[in-house]
């Protein structure tokens, strides 16, 4: 499939190759969407669990359509020799490698580093574990990338000022064009949910283009039937 398909997005529409994308999901997990870091750092959880219903939707679609998935999971060594924020972003009670409600917070292997159950991925789907913001930092992201002919990024998860900005941003900087989806990302704050989609469609689309879920799963809808 070669022909480009365009979804409606801000500051102007976005075309790409369903062949040559991958939807990326980043860090939905369930020390920062359901109970652990977030909630132990006073942080209101609930303004991130709102993307659940509407992410779900977009992955399913785009199973459906034959679109690459990649999920994200940002966790550490249980000796957190591989932990480089020492000294940063510390939680007001506990922090990464602290005891949580579902394991040690952040730590490999443990509950609340894995995927939520909403959005587990398929045996085939590829699962990044990463321990910088950036999705492409110290993993093999690229390669697998390269390997599959990805040009474009449908980009989701959490949160919009951290991981999500600092993916796109390193996207952007090796050459792939990136669609976030407004309401498949979030933060814990949400004037910084906004001012970091401002900053992404900033100066004509600076880092990439800014749309929702409808609109990109109706530019694909029309895929199933060929794909099925």
């Amino acid at each position: 499939m070669d022909k480009k398909i365009k979804v409606v997005a801000q500051p102007h529409d976005f075309d790409f190759e369903p062949d040559a994308s991958a939807l990326m999901i980043i860090d939905m997990q369930n020390d920062f969407v359901k109970t652990g870091l977030g909630d132990l750092e006073g942080h209101d959880v609930s303004l991130l669990q709102m993307v659940v219903k509407p992410l779900r939707k977009v992955l399913e679609a785009a199973r459906a359509a034959g679109i690459k998935v990649v999920h994200t999971r940002q966790g550490y060594r249980p000796d957190l020799a591989d932990y480089p924020f020492r000294g940063r972003g510390r939680a007001k009670v506990g922090g990464i490698g602290a005891e949580g409600p579902m394991g040690r917070i952040l730590v490999r292997g443990q509950k609340g580093h894995e995927i939520i159950d909403e959005l587990t991925p398929l045996e085939d789907e590829i699962v990044v574990d990463k321990h910088g913001h950036s999705a492409f930092y110290a993993t093999d992201l690229e390669i697998i990338l390269r390997n599959w002919g990805v040009k474009y990024l449908i980009v989701t998860g959490v949160t919009t000022d951290v991981c999500v900005h600092s993916t796109v941003r390193e996207a952007s900087d090796r050459g792939y064009e990136c669609l976030v989806l407004r309401d498949c990302v979030a933060s814990y704050n949400p004037k910084f949910h906004e001012v970091g989609l401002e900053m992404i469609s900033a100066q004509g689309g600076l880092f990439g283009r800014v749309s929702s879920s409808e609109n990109f799963i109706r530019a694909i809808s029309g895929l199933k039937k060929a794909i099925s």
